[in-house]
């Protein structure tokens, strides 16, 4: 057993910790879930209703670690549930007697559902597949009687308001964060991603190359609290704008990360020999080092945003004394230049810090405390929809091919079958991977069907009373709520906990034989392993396509920033560059290859590079430069709307702009106008350098060849991975 390793003579069973020595919080959860779904399971029988499994299954799938999240959890599965419930009765109505219309409509209707839950976020995806399911089992339940339609409609929402209410309820006893605490740990999360970020830009201006390299994880992290803010809000309860303002903070994090790779590119560039610069980069780097202990007390955030007012008046200083002495001696060209790239540094440096003050100063408004605070603020994410797409197909197609199989073999576990297949699909349609995720669910399954074996043949014939049937289904449960916590043995877990009240069926006044449990148990592990077929035969995930219409998206994306009659929303390109980046992290997995940090480094550097095409375009907006100087930075604009990644075209006219500029600027008097030019070189100067950087990952014509070295090869050469 892998789990079980002899060291010295002892066994150690330290990858069991989970079970015999569980955190606090995972004890918790295990417990207030099985007390719940016993509770919800007793009231149902109670109540004798006719499918009383359906209660506790509907407390697993709501249950999450944290009160907010299984509040909306649960107001997303009643409202999916609701939806799905009418589009069953819908769909009955209008095919009566029609099973080659009924079927495929309900495999079209899972399959739009999915395709909606691909393109939306959280719970919401959530509640866009159980309206395709909720439909399938509403629907296929009804087969016998289409008559009986309502009350089986009625029946399930039933089940489901008991779950829910019985699990938020002991969420809620359970709960023991408040407001003020949820707040904090708010804070919490925002101060870790700011600490990161900023110690990654201190590397950055120290010269370490490998500095943001440590950093691109910081994406996933940034995206994954973005998430969790929705479910701070809901713990919360009546809040002001402490969310949004803390969606703001993460926002300015990114921009600080793409600050950090503008400013290595501009120290790369330019001589950073000065004594002028390095002066104020060491000031800079001491705030930056002290900027964890300055976010650890309230009281010191406010002396962290003036210390970096401090600073970026330090940097306009250091510009306007390096024009005035350019205006004093304009006959040294070397020292003019010199002063030139001083003021270029200086620039970038105080829009790094503009970015910092932003950042830190929405981390203090997340505190909360200003009734009147309307500020709003949302980061939004791509769509892919030829994913989407793919999704919806799968899941219709699942459906269709299964219910195909039922009409010709005539199985009487039919409708339980295509029952799992429809819920499987659904629960996994909108992962990043679903392959990996589905047979994970499969093995979770068979440990179900065995767990419920033992107990519906071998214990409950002689259960006579509820609370020894609590007694019993007490003990699997806590393991599955433990297995649930373990980032080891999740995805298992949730089918365990998911499918073995299904599997046991508890109802009153009988018991389930030895046939009725083998039919049942064969028909749904026939439904998982169909469901891993599907995703693995029907349009399977593939990373490497996956990737290669990112960078095509990419593309259009900065062919549209350039393009866009609008000025192009800066929000809407971070939320964008950061969920790829995020994508790609996932997609990885736990140990990410040199193909992963290329991703990466691409990704990474494809935001910055739209950072500084919309701020040229809005310097560009506001004409204050001369034509003369307009016509260049018009020039990259339009050649950036035909943009390919291939040739270098663009980054050739991009430094023939830059090239342009100096010279303009150097003979231009005015001081405005001369500050104008300086940040639309310092923008193009970062945008024609990645753009060389990363030609080969931003043509997307071609698959992005890696150069692999291959250690000990007899040739010694390399060799191109081809992705």
């Amino acid at each position: 057993m892998p789990d079980i390793v002899r060291a010295g003579g002892l066994i150690s069973l330290k990858h069991l910790a989970w079970l015999y020595a569980p955190s606090p919080q995972a004890f918790i959860f295990a417990a207030r879930t099985t007390a719940a779904a016993i509770i919800a399971l007793l009231l149902a029988m109670w109540m004798e209703l006719d499918s009383p499994q359906w209660a506790p299954m509907t407390v697993w799938i709501v249950a999450q670690s944290s009160r907010g999240e299984s509040l909306s959890k649960g107001r997303w599965r009643l409202i999916g549930t609701f939806i799905g419930t009418i589009a069953a009765c819908v769909i009955i109505a209008l095919l009566p007697q029609q099973p080659f219309l009924f079927l495929p409509a309900i495999g079209l209707w899972l399959g739009v559902c999915c395709t909606v839950a691909t393109l939306v976020r959280n719970f919401r995806a959530y509640g866009a597949v159980l309206a395709g399911y909720s439909c399938a089992i509403v629907g296929l339940a009804a087969v016998p009687d289409a008559s009986n339609i309502f009350t089986v409609a009625v029946s399930r929402m039933t089940y489901i308001v008991l779950g829910i209410v019985i699990e938020g309820a002991l969420a809620s006893l359970f709960a023991v964060a408040g407001a003020d605490s949820s707040r904090r740990m708010l804070r919490e999360k925002l101060k870790r991603a700011l600490n990161l970020s900023t110690e990654a830009v201190r590397h950055v201006l120290a010269g370490e190359a490998q500095a943001l390299e440590r950093s691109r994880g910081l994406f996933e992290t940034i995206l994954s609290i973005n998430d969790q803010i929705e479910f701070t809000e809901l713990e919360m309860g009546h809040h002001g704008s402490e969310g949004d303002h803390a969606r703001a903070a993460l926002a300015a994090v990114s921009v600080l990360l793409s600050r950090a790779l503008g400013m290595a590119t501009r120290m790369a560039a330019l001589p950073v020999h000065q004594v002028v610069f390095n002066q104020t980069s060491r000031a800079v780097q001491e705030l930056l080092r002290q900027m964890p202990a300055l976010l650890d007390i309230p009281d010191t955030v406010g002396e962290a945003l003036a210390r970096m007012q401090a600073l970026q008046t330090e940097c306009r200083t250091r510009i306007t004394d390096a024009l005035r002495d350019e205006m004093a001696d304009p006959s040294d060209k070397q020292r003019l230049e010199h002063l030139l790239d001083l003021r270029v540094l200086h620039q970038a440096l105080l829009e790094l810090l503009d970015d910092l003050h932003f950042a830190v100063r929405e981390f203090q408004l997340s505190d909360g405390g200003n009734s009147g605070d309307r500020f709003h603020f949302r980061l939004p994410s791509p769509r892919d929809y030829t994913d989407a797409t793919q999704n919806g197909v799968r899941a219709t197609l699942s459906l269709v091919l299964g219910s195909i199989v039922w009409e010709v073999t005539a199985w009487p576990q039919g409708t339980v079958f295509l029952t799992i297949v429809a819920l499987t699909c659904g629960i996994f349609a909108a992962r990043e991977n679903p392959v990996i995720a589905t047979m994970n669910f499969l093995r979770g399954t068979v440990g179900a069907a065995f767990v419920a074996g033992l107990l519906s043949l071998l214990i409950l014939p002689s259960v006579s009373d509820p609370l020894t049937l609590s007694a019993v289904l007490a003990v699997p449960m806590m393991i599955g709520g433990l297995a649930a916590r373990n980032a080891r043995t999740a995805a298992a877990a949730t089918a365990f906990n998911l499918l073995l009240p299904a599997l046991i069926s508890p109802i009153n006044g009988a018991r389930q034989n030895e046939i009725a449990f083998f039919n049942g148990a064969l028909a749904t592990l026939a439904a998982v392993a169909w469901a891993v077929l599907v995703f693995r035969t029907i349009l399977p995930f593939n990373p490497d396509a996956v990737r290669w219409r990112m960078r095509g998206r990419i593309l259009r994306d900065l062919r549209g920033l350039a393009a866009r009659r609008s000025l192009p929303d800066t929000r809407r390109w971070i939320g964008y560059s950061a969920d790829r980046m995020a994508r790609v992290i996932r997609h990885a997995g736990p140990s990410p290859g040199p193909v992963i940090e290329a991703y990466l480094q691409g990704t990474l550097a494809a935001m910055t590079i739209g950072l500084n095409l919309i701020r040229l375009r809005h310097l560009h907006a506001r004409r204050q430069l001369p034509p003369s100087a307009l016509r260049p930075v018009a020039v990259v604009l339009r050649r950036m709307t035909q943009f390919t990644g291939r040739y270098g075209r663009t980054a050739t006219m991009a430094r023939a702009a830059t090239r342009a500029l100096r010279r303009l600027e150097l003979r231009e008097r005015d001081l405005e106008v001369r500050q104008e030019m300086t940040r639309a070189i310092a923008y193009l100067l970062v945008i024609s350098r990645e753009l060389d950087k990363n030609a080969v990952f931003l043509d997307a014509s071609r698959p992005f060849a890696l150069p692999v070295v291959r250690g000990f090869a007899n040739d010694g050469g390399n060799i191109l991975k081809t992705i």
